[in-house]
């Protein structure tokens, strides 16, 4: 019999439709039973693609006995991080002050008003390398519960409080220069993997938006140390195992520091990003790897992700079933020189063993090795028999819920890869994807729009949007609307950023994750580093600054730099997880310079002109196109043909260079 979820739309909350737990959703009637019968709230946080949220379902939740001493002590509720990253946010910030960690899934007790008390992850069935098992964790709880219930309140009470006092300055010193991106770049290089690439021990992220900092610092002021980081890092991500050699895609991260295993989950998020990366990474060096790379996840994003209404699912589990009938992490995808040999033959099979790394000892688990590309090129006939065998396998699951942030981050760069490297129909995905989130997503009102954060099967989610939403999703419509040339994408791009504006910036810039009038939690949540994905508040900062080169706003100008003060304060200390942020910084130094391409429609100097100022280096440059005297962009007032002939205008900081008509002089003016 099914609980509660089964009304949900998030694939991971269905997933636990059927558990005997007696689940609610996040909502006000789950903590009105709790205050009705006197007991606390068990919140669990996860989410589709986490390989140990399913492990503790299945050893726990799953389990009557278990699931009827929650259901008779607990008020259980189920969140999907992805769906509430507000509610994630503020008690993932709870567990690591607590503990010192954190993690999915999140355990978390707390009183009927959503005051923590306890806290922790993964509990296992039974006690084991000195953790309790979940049972004695419920007992404990409620033991304390009934039998200290002053105790339990006065903790509760400490830490809401402790929480609500964390309020973020948002820097207070302007906008970063010079000394502190030299400073960031400096820290960076402490950080790095000079060996393997990369920054830091295992596990290792990839770090796309530092190498979006790094590669923007190198076309900025031609510090060659900072782009030798960003290539020697891309190229180690590609060549291991976190990279997938036979269907493209990066998976979410490497347990080790070489890139050899990795935790197999795919998610929207990181492909979107490398994806983009990879493609600014062959823009400024002409990297053949780089080139694949980026096309290679542009066309698994396409191929694996793409949902029916056209939009992209969140992610593609870790886990999947076996031959003989289990369930493992990365069975999907390892393989043995067994496996190789029976695919592709004796000789076929020893040859691609060497040319992927797979050894009889193995780099996975059994034997299985993760298939990599130490040097050379894939040999595309092995390539394509060992994908056509490996589809026959059993494939992981599949999120299919939209996200909004993420969606815009995948139209911002299945629109860049695609006008790079002439492949219209990525061109017409992302706007597919942007078509999407303008229909289902935004909901117009006469106080402006507001965004809803996900979607399934063509229908809206309930969750209202977070700053990254509205943020992400102007970064796309704004990238496609200087690869298009559609100036309605900016301005729909413009009616977000309004918003943002008016219902997310607080005192002196500052940015928080929820709109004003966004549910009341015990904290309002403020994040502004750079982790998995760009912080709402380094996207804001983006698309603001961008926003404002097209269209000459002073408003979001002046948004956009004061919301780089935190930069200021985190980029000299913690670079590595303000990489955006930094980013965007780079953009301001540089202007961003504001180009201009008028000429006929469909005329080939127009063409050739417009994707030169495409293939710019320039860090953020706004790009407008469009045919003389048009009103599609505030860019191309003003700006006629040039003796008749296709035209370019470059400005920056209020100067505009005189116009051009010749592609190799573009190129010029935005490099030097």
């Amino acid at each position: 019999m099914a609980n509660r979820l089964a009304q949900a739309t998030s694939p991971y909350l269905l997933q636990h439709a059927d558990n005997p737990v007696d689940w609610w959703q996040w909502e006000p009637a789950a903590f009105d039973e709790a205050r009705r019968r006197n007991v606390p709230v068990f919140l669990s946080v996860g989410y589709s693609s986490c390989h140990w949220c399913h492990v503790l379902a299945h050893e726990s939740f799953e389990d009557a006995r278990t699931a009827a001493y929650m259901n008779e002590h607990f008020v259980n509720i189920k969140v999907d991080r992805e769906e509430r990253p507000d509610v994630d946010a503020v008690y993932m910030e709870a567990v690591q002050a607590a503990t010192g960690q954190g993690g999915w899934p999140m355990s978390v007790w707390m009183t009927a008003d959503g005051e923590p008390f306890y806290f922790g992850t993964y509990f296992p069935p039974e006690p084991r390398h000195g953790m309790p098992s979940f049972r004695q964790v419920l007992e404990g709880v409620s033991d304390a519960w009934t039998g200290r219930p002053d105790e339990v309140a006065e903790v509760a009470q400490k830490i809401s409080r402790d929480l609500a006092g964390r309020s973020l300055a948002h820097g207070g010193q302007g906008a970063p220069g010079e000394d502190e991106l030299a400073q960031a770049l400096l820290g960076l290089a402490r950080d790095y993997d000079e060996r393997h690439g990369g920054f830091g021990g295992a596990p290792k992220f990839p770090p796309s938006m530092v190498i979006e900092f790094l590669l923007r610092h190198h076309a900025r002021t031609g510090g060659e140390g900072a782009l030798e980081m960003a290539a020697h890092t891309g190229e180690a991500m590609a060549r291991g195992g976190l990279y997938d050699q036979l269907g493209g895609g990066f998976a979410r991260y490497s347990v080790d520091r070489e890139w050899v295993v990795p935790h197999f989950e795919k998610m929207l998020y990181d492909n979107a990003l490398l994806c983009r990366v990879y493609a600014h990474l062959w823009r400024a060096t002409g990297s053949d790897l780089a080139k694949r790379v980026a096309l290679e996840t542009a066309d698994f994003m396409v191929r694996e992700l793409r949902t029916a209404e056209g939009g992209f699912a969140s992610a593609l589990d870790a886990d999947s079933d076996t031959a003989d009938g289990g369930h493992a992490e990365g069975a999907f995808y390892v393989w043995t020189p067994a496996q190789l040999r029976e695919v592709l033959g004796d000789e076929d099979g020893a040859r691609a063993a060497e040319l992927f790394a797979v050894t009889e000892e193995g780099t996975f688990e059994e034997g299985a090795s993760v298939l990599q590309l130490p040097v050379g090129e894939p040999d595309a006939d092995l390539r394509a028999r060992l994908l056509a065998a490996r589809e026959e396998r059993p494939r992981p699951g599949r999120d299919d819920k939209i996200v909004a942030a993420w969606n815009g981050l995948a139209v911002a760069a299945l629109a860049e890869t695609g006008a790079y490297f002439g492949r219209p129909d990525l061109v017409e995905r992302a706007t597919e994807a942007a078509d999407l989130l303008v229909r289902l997503h935004m909901d117009f009102e006469a106080g402006g729009v507001r965004l809803h954060r996900t979607s399934k099967d063509g229908r809206a989610g309930d969750n209202a949007g977070v700053l990254e939403d509205y943020a992400d999703v102007a970064e796309g419509f704004l990238t496609l609307a200087a690869v298009g040339g559609e100036g309605a994408w900016l301005e729909f791009a413009g009616f977000l950023l309004d918003m943002v504006i008016d219902r997310f910036r607080g005192e002196g810039g500052q940015l928080y994750d929820t709109a004003h009038d966004a549910e009341p939690l015990i904290r309002r949540p403020q994040d502004p580093t750079d982790n998995a994905a760009p912080s709402g508040w380094s996207a804001a900062a983006g698309a603001l600054l961008t926003y404002a080169a097209h269209t000459g706003s002073e408003v979001h100008r002046t948004a956009a730099e004061e919301a780089l003060g935190v930069v200021k304060a985190l980029g000299p200390r913690a670079p590595r997880f303000i990489g955006w942020g930094l980013s965007v910084a780079e953009a301001l130094l540089d202007g961003p310079r504001e180009v201009a391409v008028v000429g006929q429609h469909g005329d080939p100097a127009t063409r050739e002109l417009h994707l030169t100022a495409l293939m710019g280096t320039a860090p953020g440059a706004a790009v407008a196109v469009g045919e003389p005297d048009s009103d599609e962009f505030p860019l191309l007032r003003d700006r006629p043909l040039v003796n008749g002939s296709s035209a370019a205008y470059v400005c920056r900081g209020f100067v505009c260079d005189s116009p051009t008509t010749n592609a190799t002089e573009l190129a010029r003016k935005l490099t030097d």
